[in-house]
């Protein structure tokens, strides 16, 4: 069994909120999106590829595993770039994307295209689950760049990897054992971009309910000047 709740803000810089989530407990299916793109299209993006994921899984329910699950983000970036293409103004418009599907009560499926982030935290600490597909962790860090340098540089920002961008995509997939106590935190880059892990631990760590520690999350970004969208997916196992 499991607990989740999802919350999402604007942020203090943005007009608009390009972020959007699916929280479906009795399902167990969590996805989390960050749009990109001009005018409402990363917004749309991020609706379209999550939604397509969304369905994808419910209908095919019966095949939990983790080649179902990459079909469903291939999917995704299918509908994605197919809108990309048919709305005007939408061209080059895409979206990151992770997803955790529960499959039994001990274990969870994790996927990820871009760099919104999953976080674990059990009796053994927090630890990101993901890697950002982004410049910074792909080229820049392999460069021997010091992490205060890659925090700072201008293409901190830029994905090697996102939904809807090209025909093809390379989706992580794992599976990670989960026990009771447990917390996994989905996150956009508005949060993890701006809060450092030992504030994401000193939250989560805290007995408050998750829709406390979701606010709680929200706002630390927004002390720390909030300049992006922020989301965050919580989920805990009973």
């Amino acid at each position: 069994m499991l607990e989740a709740f999802g919350l999402t803000d604007p942020g203090c810089l943005r007009p608009n909120n390009e972020d959007y989530f699916i929280n479906d407990s009795a399902r167990g299916v969590f996805i989390l999106a960050d749009g990109m793109g001009g005018a409402n299209a990363g917004e749309y993006a991020s609706r379209i590829g999550s939604e397509t994921l969304y369905e994808y899984l419910v209908a095919s329910s019966n095949n939990n595993t983790l080649d179902g699950l990459q079909q469903g983000f291939i999917q995704a970036n299918s509908a994605v770039k197919r809108a990309s293409v048919e709305q005007p103004g939408f061209d080059g418009m895409g979206t990151t994307l992770v997803a955790a599907r529960m499959i039994d009560s001990a274990q969870l499926q994790l996927a990820s295209v871009g760099d919104s982030r999953a976080y674990f935290l059990s009796s053994d600490g927090l630890r990101a689950l993901t890697t950002d597909h982004t410049w910074v962790a792909e080229v820049g860090s392999r460069l021997g760049m010091s992490e205060e340098a890659l925090r700072k540089h201008p293409m901190r920002h830029v994905l090697t990897m996102a939904i809807g961008v090209s025909e093809d995509v390379r989706v992580d997939l794992q599976v990670v054992n989960v026990r009771s106590g447990d917390q996994i935190l989905l996150c956009s880059d508005g949060l993890h971009g701006v809060v450092d892990e030992n504030t994401l631990i000193s939250i989560l760590k805290t007995e408050k309910s998750l829709p406390e520690k979701a606010h709680y999350l929200i706002e630390a970004a927004k002390e720390k000047g909030g300049p992006d969208n922020v989301t965050v997916v919580l989920i805990r196992i009973l």
